[in-house]
């Protein structure tokens, strides 16, 4: 037997290491994504929302002149749209920094 353990056991405290150390960077990562803000905006800036890295909405702005009530489904639909814009580059963000730290695993409910 290997003097100071069993053979072989260096690699694997080395990878556990490794192992550790990636963890923690994905949850720095993680927390200062879900700190940040992601915005959309769409119909030329008649509607703009804003969500967080966790993926909740936070801000909703509407311009006065896009309100029409005859067409309430209009803004219906740029609500929509611009909500879904803001959580899919939210999405993208995680998706982009986890990637880098994983260097392309994929680890089904990783993140």
């Amino acid at each position: 037997m290997a003097r100071g353990g069993f053979p072989g056991m260096g690699g694997n405290m080395n990878m556990m290491k490794q192992v550790q150390k990636l963890q923690k960077q994905m949850e720095d990562a993680q927390r200062a994504l879900e700190a940040k803000e992601f915005e959309a905006s769409v119909g030329g800036g008649a509607v703009t929302v804003t969500v967080t890295g966790k993926k909740v909405l936070t801000k909703v702005s509407i311009k006065p002149e896009v309100v029409d009530e005859d067409d309430v489904e209009m803004l219906e639909d740029l609500v929509l749209t611009a909500v879904n814009e803001a959580l899919k580059k939210a999405e993208d963000e995680t998706n982009a920094s986890m990637g880098k730290l994983t260097g392309g695993l994929n680890i089904p409910g990783l993140f």
